[in-house]
């Protein structure tokens, strides 16, 4: 590995995001009990510059724990509350026309709007038409915003946190599929378990106040962000991560029975870059210098899940693509 303009060789920094990830964690959990595994896979979607897609039902502290995670990152946060009668505009800003009092001209100004910040919650994307999603979208892939011509560039980083609601789906606009891959990783938060639950009734009825402290700052993320990329891969975990992908399609000679009977759409080339990005950001924040297969298995459901487009076969023996994940996991 080579050395950065600060002198530090990136051994050091793979030792220094090993123990920021460790304390980042830590005062996560001053606010947020349990969710382990989804804390790691959004610390690993953001070192890795990915956006992801949060499911789950009402009350599992979504907007808390992504909240939390931008005041520990010390990064600007915004909330954007997705509803029917959004527009793009909302978004991304607008332009308002306004007069010189001493020269009496008029000019256009444009004013940002709240996708000007490091860390946005995109809550209940699937509530708003596909016209103001894809205002979203669009500034997730290009990381700029474009208003009567000009072209303006978003804050880096840049991380989109979209979240759906899987009940109560009477007048929601279900992303498609093509802007569903988009989407680094679909995470899935379950309900606590008794004990959890429990704590979390404690502290969140009690005068408990919790004391946060920053660990990462905007210009850190960043410079860890490029050391990912400078990760070696050896070719058998890279080989791996395709053959994976290419399983998950139907028309392809070498995928199992199963896939022929219950896929309609397998995962495309995307996948294969997230599961080795999500591999070697993962390697990095455990202190290991090279991902390995187990590295991509562990990235394998977040960044498949919604990839994999089932037929109405898988649903009538009531698989999904989870379903479809775990036989390939299983057998390879």
């Amino acid at each position: 590995m080579s050395e950065t303009k600060s002198g530090i060789d990136d051994v050091q920094l793979v030792e220094q995001l090993n123990n920021k990830v460790k304390t980042v964690k830590s005062e996560i959990s001053k606010v947020i009990v349990g969710q382990d595994e989804i804390i790691d896979q959004l610390i690993i979607s953001l070192l890795s510059r990915g956006h992801c897609l949060l499911v789950g039902v009402p009350g599992l502290a979504k907007t808390l724990l992504i909240k939390t995670l931008a005041e520990v990152m010390d990064l600007k946060f915004n909330r954007i509350q997705f509803t029917p009668d959004l527009m793009p505009s909302d978004i991304t800003g607008t332009e308002i026309l306004e007069e010189d009092i001493a020269t009496k001209k008029r000019n256009f100004r444009f004013i940002s709007g709240p996708i000007f910040a490091n860390i946005i919650l995109a809550d209940e994307i699937n509530r708003t038409p596909p016209k103001t999603q894809s205002a979203l979208l669009e500034a997730m892939q290009e990381h700029k915003v474009t208003a009567a011509g000009t072209t303006y560039k978003l804050p880096d980083p840049f991380f989109v946190l979209a979240t759906q609601n899987p009940i109560e789906q009477e007048g929601t606009y279900p992303l498609p599929e093509a802007q569903l891959d988009r989407f680094m990783f679909n995470l899935w938060l379950d309900y606590p378990s008794k004990e959890e639950e429990i704590k979390i009734v404690q502290t969140t009825t009690s005068e408990y106040q919790a004391n946060l402290n920053k660990v990462f700052s905007a210009e850190e993320i960043i410079l860890f962000q490029n050391l990912v990329r400078k990760v070696p891969v050896a070719d058998n975990v890279i080989e791996y991560a395709v053959k994976i992908s290419n399983l998950t399609r139907p028309n392809n000679g070498d995928s199992p029975k199963y896939v022929k009977d219950w896929v309609t759409w397998g995962a495309g080339p995307r996948a294969s870059q997230f599961l080795v990005l999500a591999a070697k950001t993962r390697s990095v924040m455990l202190g290991r210098y090279t991902p390995n297969i187990e590295d991509i298995k562990f990235a394998m459901f977040p960044v498949l899940r919604h990839r994999i487009i089932t037929n109405f076969s898988a649903e009538a023996e009531g698989l999904s693509s989870v379903d479809v994940i775990k036989k390939i996991q299983e057998a390879n």
